[in-house]
């Protein structure tokens, strides 16, 4: 596996009151290919029609992306697909569209980015802000009524460089929305001057009163950069999710629009060993043990008879864990080992959740939500799967539990790849 490793991620609450967001990220890696596409798209409004809006436009980007035509003209076939409002005169979504390629040993890093109508995209390398130059495309469509401009740039990324890119949501956080969605993209659309009088009393002195138009990208730059400098390795996950929070904060906890925010962040790899199922021989069991005293990442160890192997090798008891198990068995303890669960319930439950692509938020407070929340943090993950079969049983169901392990381990495998763009390798004791 690789030394470095493309952390993104993203987090995203919904408009108050609406139970499906109107801003849609999608994030996708073509099979075998060395091309990542993450595209966000705000649709028009809220609820069920900026759904379907947005989410046109970045199944269209993520086609598009992957196939020989240059960004630009993409983005333009996009823009010419897109109805425009007969009441408004402009596009029902907006987008920002990244098209990251790369190298096999990620020595090279390359991204085209295009934007329309979004907030300007932010660039750091550590936690200094990035400038750098766009190109603009100024389109021509006779139903709109505004100036629409598509911008366009490409850039390398190292280690230590992040991309960050959000809707309207976390840029205008603080203000009712109102017509503010009306007044296109202009210089200073965002970050006002003057406080609002209410929001003097009311918000806490650790967080700053925003701007008569929102909090503005110049704030949220200034926001990342002291988050980052506090915190030089935050995740892609984590840092979405604080800059989300904070919109949320402005907006009193009743988000006045969809708040979405997108992470790309160029970083070493962090590793995680998943360890199931008792090893062929005593001899192997004493090589597992020697897997999990050397690895440098977190471990979990599935399955009732593979904690009393680890624990026996390691020196260490299994004890109780007191923590929600909800539906599913117990978790176990044991010092030095990150998580320890049951075996095939547990799996099952989290080979059928990366699938679906279930968010955290949405899970029940369990062994499994733990297990994926481990891996989502996560950028590369081992499997360590043991394979005996007890010669002396003649129970059926022991034979078939060791069946079904394998293709789960596969399910899960895929899922990691596909749906959250994790490296994964499976070796088997």
């Amino acid at each position: 596996m690789n030394d470095i490793c493309i952390d993104i991620d993203f987090h995203q609450l919904y408009k108050h009151g609406q139970r499906i967001g109107g801003d849609v990220f999608l994030l996708d890696r073509a099979e075998g290919s060395n091309i990542i596409t993450a595209t966000l798209s705000d649709g028009l409004g809220s609820g069920v029609k900026a759904n379907v809006l947005a989410s046109l436009t970045t199944h269209m980007a993520n086609k598009l992306s992957f196939s020989p035509i240059d960004l630009d003209h993409s983005a333009a076939i996009i823009m010419d697909t897109l109805p425009v409002d007969s009441e408004k005169g402009i596009s029902y979504s907006t987008f920002t569209m990244a098209k990251i390629v790369f190298s096999n040993d990620k020595s090279f890093i390359n991204v085209g980015l295009i934007e329309y109508d979004n907030p300007d995209s932010l660039r750091f390398s550590g936690s200094e802000p990035i400038s750098w130059e766009k190109a603009s495309t100024v389109l021509n469509r006779k139903s709109a009524v505004k100036r629409e401009v598509i911008y366009s740039s490409e850039f390398s990324m190292k280690v230590g460089d992040r991309l960050i890119y959000f809707s309207d949501g976390v840029a205008q956080a603080g203000v009712s929305l109102g017509s503010l969605r009306d007044m296109g993209r202009k210089p200073n659309v965002y970050g006002g001057g003057a406080h609002m009088p209410h929001q003097q009393q009311r918000i806490k002195k650790e967080t700053p009163a925003v701007g008569a138009m929102g909090w503005g990208e110049d704030k949220v730059r200034e926001f990342v950069a002291d988050t980052i400098r506090r915190q030089p390795e935050i995740s892609s996950r984590q840092l979405s999710r604080a800059i989300v929070t904070q919109a949320y904060k402005y907006d009193k906890y009743k988000a006045n629009d969809d708040i979405t925010c997108v992470v790309v962040y160029v970083r070493k790899p962090r590793r995680t060993l998943i360890v199931t199922g008792a090893p062929r021989s005593r001899e192997s069991d004493k090589k597992l043990g020697e897997i999990i005293r050397n690895y440098k990442g977190r471990v979990i160890v599935c399955g009732g008879t593979t904690a009393k192997i680890v624990a026996r090798e390691l020196g260490k008891d299994v004890k109780a864990d007191r923590s929600p198990s909800g539906s599913l068995p117990p978790a176990s303890i044991i010092e030095g080992i990150d998580l320890v669960t049951e075996g095939m319930l547990t799996l099952t439950a989290v080979a059928d959740r990366l699938a679906k692509k279930v968010m955290l938020s949405d899970m029940p407070e369990d062994p499994a939500k733990r297990f994926i929340n481990m891996l989502r943090e996560t950028d590369q993950v081992e499997f360590v799967v043991g394979t005996k079969i007890n010669d002396d049983t003649d129970d059926p169901a022991t034979a078939a539990k060791i069946g079904v392990r394998f293709p789960l381990i596969d399910q899960m495998a895929r899922a990691m790849e596909r749906n959250y763009l994790k490296e994964v390798e499976v070796h088997y004791l």
